[in-house]
């Protein structure tokens, strides 16, 4: 065999070893917003990226696309950065994620987050009927209106704020809720946007007391609450 023949079975081999080789990358990050992802129109917004130790870069990305950037030091103390979003408005507003680098080797993408500008529209008003005390077992259904003309209206429930229930209509959106158990007993709030990401201000509270069954609520879910700096 020919030297020039050994060279390219050599250069063939290395080439298919190459292209065979899957890809590192490091685990994704943790993204998340410090305090909540609603944030009031032109307060700071604080979104959170964890990696790992040793990382010297990390990025976070708005939409796609290259936001900021965060170089840790020193890098072998810190497995996380804080990105701080100033002036909060509708253009800042939208999906997030993030990615760090240790040495040369990136990580994935993490998931993505929703961050949401908040007081963007006048003030909507909440209702529920057949009224605010209700038996266990008896369907409600809260009525949200905002006079300035707006295409969805969004329900929440404190301590709850990523069950967000959806519905639309111009001045005037219906949430059928039941049948109620105690599960349901909170305050409720509802929100105007013509999008996913720039609501009005939140309505007044609504509380709902609903009597009649002894479940068992300690263990519902809730948002999570984290320590400040």
């Amino acid at each position: 065999m020919s030297s020039t023949l050994r060279a390219l079975l050599c250069l063939g081999l290395c080439l298919s070893q190459r292209i065979s080789a899957p890809k590192q990358t490091l685990p994704k990050p943790i993204i998340r917003a410090e305090s909540t992802y609603m944030v009031p129109k032109e307060k700071q917004a604080t979104l959170c990226c964890q990696g790992s130790y040793g990382a010297v870069e990390y990025q976070l990305h708005f939409e796609g696309s290259l936001f900021a950037v965060e170089r840790p030091k020193p890098p072998e103390r810190i497995n996380g950065v804080k990105f701080h979003i100033p002036d909060m408005n509708s253009r800042k507003a939208g999906r997030y994620s993030c990615i760090y680098r240790v040495g040369e080797l990136w990580s994935e993408r993490s998931d993505l987050l929703d961050l949401v500008v908040t007081e963007m529209y006048d003030t909507p008003t909440l209702s529920v009927h057949p009224g605010p005390e209700v038996t266990s077992g008896e369907k409600v259904t809260f009525y949200c209106r905002l006079d300035t003309a707006t295409s969805m209206f969004l329900l929440l429930k404190e301590g709850r704020s990523r069950d967000v229930q959806r519905s639309y209509g111009k001045v005037q959106a219906e949430f059928p809720v039941g049948p109620v158990t105690t599960a349901h007993r909170g305050s409720y709030r509802c929100f105007g946007s013509y999008n996913n990401y720039a609501w009005s201000f939140p309505s007044e509270p609504v509380k709902l007391l609903v009597t009649g069954d002894t479940e068992n609520t300690s263990l519902a879910p809730t948002d999570p609450t984290f320590p400040s700096e």
